[in-house]
């Protein structure tokens, strides 16, 4: 049944609404001490006093549900509070590191899912023959490779010993706004990010093409001298439409995990980076904003992968009726 743009708020909203009371209850109840990422070194020399005042004017003494009733009424106003690291408005350390996620996250997603497909044709296109079966074994083995280790090895071929593309930061210093150093900056962590996935997605659409390829159509459309390329991107290919966006949106979690762990590879200054410093340091306002914001991302795709698979293919909108799989005699 088609699902109502209604429904598909609530179920949004109810999604990261528990995503939130989730992250909210394991950051507080993990072990560390969350006065050392907002003092410091002065944490450790402070009196049994001096640390239940602090543990007091920063909320953390009162019950977790307390905290989360303050937390949650504070941010629907917009207050996500202060970061214990940087001593600012999260949303104000967030920002600029959002921009530079978005523009590795988004470009690596893009061109791994255009290359994924042309290879999916490629392949399907040349089924059993040398060419696929040559790409099919070195797509498996690159696949393999973990991607921090593939990041340092690029940062020592290409950073350290040809010194021809830069190994960490998202640009050099004071060019935030220079688009050539972005772009150098860009290279070797896109590069990780598609190789890392391009593989496992072109391997689904290659398995795709080939069950429709074998479909009694194609054979018809054989059988009337239609050529080969016809068939394929006029057919098959428009055919696979829907699966191949419902394999876009299933894919966010996959490559925003691989997005993150670039980034602290490559010391690249993006919200992944960001996470992993505020789970270490226990900055609870900020990992609950980086927690949320990549909740939106995938839960969001995940939606909107559907909406459009639905609107692409109008068999998903109607259940299926079972007068509609009775034979003429009503069996």
């Amino acid at each position: 049944m088609k699902m109502s743009y209604k429904k598909r708020i609530v179920i949004f909203l109810v999604s990261i609404f528990f995503l939130s009371v989730l992250v909210f209850a394991m950051s507080r109840l993990a072990p560390g001490d969350p006065l050392v990422s907002y003092y410091g070194e002065r944490a450790e020399r402070m009196s049994v006093e001096e640390k239940e005042r602090a543990m007091n004017r920063l909320g953390l003494n009162e019950p977790i549900i307390v905290q989360y009733g303050k937390w949650i009424q504070n941010a629907a106003q917009g207050d996500f509070g202060i970061s214990f690291k940087y001593k600012q408005d999260v949303l104000q350390v967030i920002e600029g590191r959002l921009v530079n996620t978005l523009i590795l996250g988004g470009v690596g997603f893009l061109l791994t899912f255009f290359f994924a497909l042309l290879l999916g044709i490629w392949c399907a296109f040349y089924e059993d023959k040398l060419l696929d079966r040559i790409i099919c074994k070195v797509g498996t083995i690159t696949s393999c490779i973990p991607e921090f280790w593939l990041s340092l090895v690029l940062i020592l071929v290409f950073s350290v010993n040809l010194k021809l593309l830069p190994g960490s930061g998202a640009y050099d210093i004071g060019q935030s706004d220079n688009l050539a150093s972005r772009m150098q900056h860009l290279i070797l962590p896109l590069i990780v990010v598609i190789m890392s996935h391009l593989w496992y997605y072109a391997y689904m659409i290659r398995n795709k093409l080939l069950e429709e390829i074998r479909q009694d159509y194609v054979l018809l459309a054989r059988a009337k001298g239609m050529s080969a390329g016809k068939i394929m991107f006029g057919h098959c290919v428009r055919n696979i439409m829907p699966a191949f966006i419902s394999i876009m949106a299933i894919s966010l979690p996959h490559i925003v995990e691989g997005t993150y762990i670039v980034e602290m590879v490559f010391s690249y200054p993006g919200i992944g980076t960001l996470s992993f410093e505020s789970a270490k340091y226990h900055d609870y306002n900020m990992l609950m904003v980086l927690c949320l914001i990549t909740g939106v991302i995938v839960i969001f795709g995940n939606i909107t992968g559907q909406a459009i698979s639905e609107h692409i293919d109008p068999r998903m909108k109607e259940p299926v009726r079972m007068e509609e799989v009775t034979d003429s005699d009503g069996r």
